[in-house]
């Protein structure tokens, strides 16, 4: 994202500004049965009836499916398991591609690989291809039996491009409040975490653990959330698809870095001179949120043009690299982590970002959700508050919040 830029002869203020706050699209939440769906931007709901039921489709063919099924009161559920439902989905629609049976966070699963047709004006049928996710959702009502939820991504068979599009939609399924912050179903099926092993953090002298594939998973949704943002490089909801773009790579690290967050934590904090312990009263805060900052600028700056340019945040943490964007969500993540509210701001116009956080004293502020973040520079040398003057026009960033 970020072209390459040289802070030796830069000149920082500690510039006030606030920012005026603009609503942008935000994942579907169930309040009936608690799931969340955050689809990618250009899907509009086409039919359903908001609560079981849920149809979308973009105007280029990606189409979402979206059905619970549950036992209601005198009536068996539909479906005694995940397996049954899929097999139901394998027959009605005549598919012939391959299924597979999985677990996601203590929920049984079924992925089916779509191929099949759908009937048309004239007597004609067309090719469909895509994916689907057959899941037990969580126990919010505590019913005997779960609910089920079937949710489908498909579109036509000659427009491939659309495949990244339908994994990413299936991706941002969270089926309980719990998994809204652990990556989604389909890299979990991709890349199974397991196998704890140990890794050093860059530059701390401490190791943290993490799952075995967790570099490789968190890369390989980086560059497949990549795909689906070009998509909406000169598209009028550009804004919304780079908010969803950062939404998606925090939620699938939030998790993989739960280990790390707290080893860097009780790194880099001091113990209160009052009471001894680890607690953090307003100015260990700040003291800690600048320590995690000098970490995160001492990295090396790394970025690729011609892919994704964001280096995963596991591999940041591991291997103390990346530009400006991978180090702003990593030290909002650490400070969240740590109980200190957080966030990030873009910019398209400076081909910059920059981490925010609820702290005290003195500084460049940026107002969003009725917060006043301090701003926190990364790639270079300088304390939290302080932002280089060129870049203080208001208009020019995009403030992300993750709450």
């Amino acid at each position: 994202m970020v072209t390459i830029r040289e802070h030796k002869e830069l000149v920082f203020f500690p510039v006030f500004f606030l920012l005026c706050t603009f609503l942008f699209s935000a994942p579907l939440q169930s309040a009936t049965w608690g799931f969340s769906l955050d689809l990618p931007e250009g899907y509009e709901y086409t039919e359903g009836d908001k609560k079981d039921r849920f149809s979308f489709e973009t105007a280029d063919g990606a189409m979402f499916d979206l059905v619970v099924y549950y036992a209601a009161p005198n009536r068996a559920s539909p479906y005694s398991s995940v397996e049954a439902l899929a097999e139901d989905v394998v027959l009605k629609l005549k598919n012939s591609g391959d299924m597979d049976s999985f677990e996601y966070r203590q929920k049984k699963a079924v992925i089916i690989e779509l191929s099949f047709s759908s009937p048309g004006g004239g007597g004609r049928s067309y090719p469909m291809t895509g994916w689907a996710l057959c899941m037990e959702l969580g126990d919010k009502n505590r019913a005997t039996t779960r609910p089920l939820l079937l949710a489908m991504a498909y579109g036509p068979a000659e427009k491939q491009e659309l495949m990244p599009l339908h994994f990413s939609a299936l991706d941002s399924i969270a089926p309980e409040e719990a998994d809204k912050l652990a990556p989604g179903p389909i890299t979990e099926y991709s890349y199974p975490r397991e196998n704890l092993v140990s890794a050093p953090i860059f530059g701390l002298d401490i190791e943290a653990e993490f799952c075995e594939e967790d570099d490789d998973a968190a890369q390989a949704l980086v560059d497949r959330e990549f795909q689906v943002l070009r998509r909406y490089q000169n598209a009028a909801n550009w804004k919304e698809a780079w908010i969803r773009f950062y939404r998606a790579i925090y939620r699938d690290s939030y998790e993989r870095l739960a280990d790390a967050a707290f080893k860097i934590e009780r790194r880099l904090s001091l113990p209160s001179p009052l009471t001894g312990d680890w607690k953090k009263g307003p100015k260990e805060s700040r003291d800690f949120a600048d320590a995690v900052l000098q970490w995160v600028q001492s990295f090396t700056y790394e970025r690729d043009p011609e892919g994704s340019d964001f280096v995963n945040l596991v591999s940041a943490t591991i291997e103390g690299r990346g530009d400006c964007d991978p180090r702003a969500m990593l030290w909002a993540i650490i400070l969240k982590q740590a109980d200190i509210p957080s966030a990030i701001m873009v910019s398209r116009q400076f081909s910059h970002a920059m981490g925010l956080a609820d702290l005290p004293g003195a500084g460049a502020h940026f107002k969003l959700d009725g917060r006043e973040y301090l701003v926190a520079e990364t790639t270079a040398k300088v304390s939290v508050g302080l932002i280089e003057e060129s870049m203080s026009e208001i208009s020019a960033w995009l403030g992300i919040s993750f709450e």
